[in-house]
């Protein structure tokens, strides 16, 4: 192997640790009894290990009831920005005018606009139709993360030859014909990429719910601030929290990642 290959090896075998580390103490420590988390946080459970820290966790959670207010939120969302993102950034890329380009800047000029410029108003505005619950936190999510989604799709439709699209026409096919049979199978990479993006950003969000969620509508980060100020002492039972919350998204990810790197890279070449 030569030296400039063996010095990429050995620099992506230590950013992988660096990044499994905190993987690695969040997981074992979860496994301890108090005592054997400030015994030695960097050894194995060993002669510490306990499975009672989920239980108690998990009841204190309230683990059921937040996940799946997390689980509607966050799939119905990603439903929606997918498929709406995508006949968007369709829309935008086909129609060749400027008022087009401009939609699709103004589109993209938006990702710069931050969120806590606009919360005060938002929550303000929403707080009056009585929209403050996990359907006004949909809808508001549609609003935030369409941007990047639109301008990620945009570019991967790019890739796609419009002869595809003038074939079909040719065979009597409408716009939505079009997109539904031809463009929108030929986006699964990408679909897939922008719906990791969004299932990451959403599941872990917590500002936004912070704002807009009455308490019996909670999601996991907002028990889990919840959950830490109760057992801000309890670390055993705290990690074995944060383990519970991480493992979905986890899980998701593993299934996956093959989409996500050619859903990335996809629009470059054309």
């Amino acid at each position: 192997m030569k030296k400039g290959k063996l010095s990429i090896v050995i620099l992506g075998i230590l950013l992988a640790v660096l990044w499994l580390f905190p993987f690695y103490l969040l997981l074992s420590n979860s496994f301890k009894t108090p005592k054997g988390i400030f015994t030695s946080v960097l050894n194995l459970p060993d002669k510490f290990f306990t499975i009672s820290n989920y239980p108690e966790a998990y009841e204190a959670l309230n683990f059921l009831s937040s996940f799946l207010h997390s689980l509607i939120i966050t799939v119905i969302s990603v439903i929606l920005l997918v498929f709406c993102s995508a006949m968007a950034a369709y829309a935008l890329q086909r129609n060749h005018s400027r008022l087009s380009s401009s939609i699709l800047l103004l589109f993209i000029s938006a990702m710069i606009i931050p969120f806590q410029s606009v919360m005060i108003p938002m929550t303000a505005l929403f707080g009056k139709v009585q929209a403050l619950n996990m359907w006004g936190l949909i809808f508001m999510y549609l609003g935030f993360n369409a941007s990047l989604s639109i301008f990620l799709f945009q570019g991967s439709i790019g890739s796609i030859s419009e002869s595809l699209d003038e074939s079909a026409a040719m065979e009597g096919a409408n716009h939505w014909q079009i997109f539904r049979k031809i463009i929108f199978p030929m986006l699964t990479p990408m679909s897939v990429t922008v719906a990791v993006l969004n299932i990451v950003a959403i599941w872990n969000d917590y500002l936004l719910p912070s704002l807009v969620l009455p308490e019996e509508q909670y999601t996991i980060p907002l028990q889990m601030f919840m959950f830490f100020g109760q057992f801000t002492k309890q670390w055993h039972l705290a990690l074995a929290g944060l383990t519970l919350a991480i493992i979905p998204v986890i899980i998701f990810y593993m299934f996956s990642q093959k989409y996500i790197i050619k859903g990335i890279t996809e629009g470059a070449v054309k």
